[in-house]
């Protein structure tokens, strides 16, 4: 296994592992900096591997108003407390989301990206933004945890088994979030709509979405590719929403050709 280190600098939390060209992985809602186990261990024997805490998540410290643009721009600050010019960008679903709306604020910043089973827009299947809130937030004002959570909502969202103890370390990772984190982000996620902004995205992406997803289904990653202007897209067999941890190998596969064999200028 890859020898990682965590950090806490300023506002920013993330763990690290390999040197290299840096490579920034965007976790979910779900998620925290120690969801990218599989990723971290294999590639990062060519590239810096970086996986953050969103803002209010992990040990990072909370924005005083969540948005997209605050995301951006507290990952813009990872980038300059670490010295990076521009990266590559790995996101998962909320974290696919944060990359587009980093590209779209900040281009320079960003050289290519993956995203992972994540959507240009919320709602596009009629889903209104304050039921969708609602089944989120009563559950932690009732008191239940995001570590009471992580079991039933890990095992929803798949589209085959977990290995155990990939499993085991996923959810140990989601009762990283603090409550009010969690609930800033269920307050962010609905405003999502860059179908506007999608063809005016210049920088080379790989879109993958699991055949199962039911989050965001293939439907959402196809009008995603389609409408960036330079973008590869690839269907994962027998995957759901979590493919970075499902099929661990077969997408550390395709983010490390898409990396090697696109443009580094």
């Amino acid at each position: 296994m890859t020898s990682w280190t965590d950090h806490k600098r300023g506002p920013h939390a993330w763990r690290e592992a390999g040197t290299g060209e840096p490579l920034i992985f965007l976790h979910g809602l779900g998620g925290t900096r120690a969801s990218w186990g599989p990723q971290l261990d294999d590639l990062s024997d060519t590239r810096r591997c970086i996986a953050w805490d969103m803002p209010g998540y992990g040990a990072a410290d909370p924005e005083p108003e969540l948005t997209y643009r605050s995301i951006a721009e507290r990952l813009v600050g990872l980038l300059d407390e670490l010295r990076i010019e521009r990266a590559d960008l790995v996101g998962l679903s909320f974290g696919g989301m944060h990359a587009l709306h980093t590209a779209i604020h900040f281009p320079d910043r960003v050289r290519r990206m993956i995203l992972a089973n994540t959507s240009p827009a919320f709602g596009m299947n009629g889903t209104k933004p304050q039921d969708w809130k609602a089944a989120r937030l009563e559950p932690l004002n009732s008191g239940v945890t995001p570590a009471d959570m992580a079991p039933g909502v890990l095992d929803a969202i798949v589209g085959r088994a977990l290995e155990p103890g990939l499993r085991a370390s996923l959810i140990e990772s989601f009762g990283r979030i603090p409550p009010d984190g969690l609930r800033a982000a269920v307050e962010c996620l609905p405003h999502n709509d860059v179908r506007d902004d999608l063809n005016s995205i210049t920088h080379e992406s790989l879109v993958i979405v699991g055949e199962l997803d039911e989050e965001t289904p293939v439907s959402y990653a196809q009008l995603l590719s389609d409408g960036l202007a330079n973008s590869q897209f690839v269907v994962l067999n027998g995957v759901g929403h979590l493919s970075p941890s499902e099929d661990p190998a077969s997408f550390n596969r395709l983010v490390r050709s898409f990396l090697e064999g696109s443009n580094h200028d």
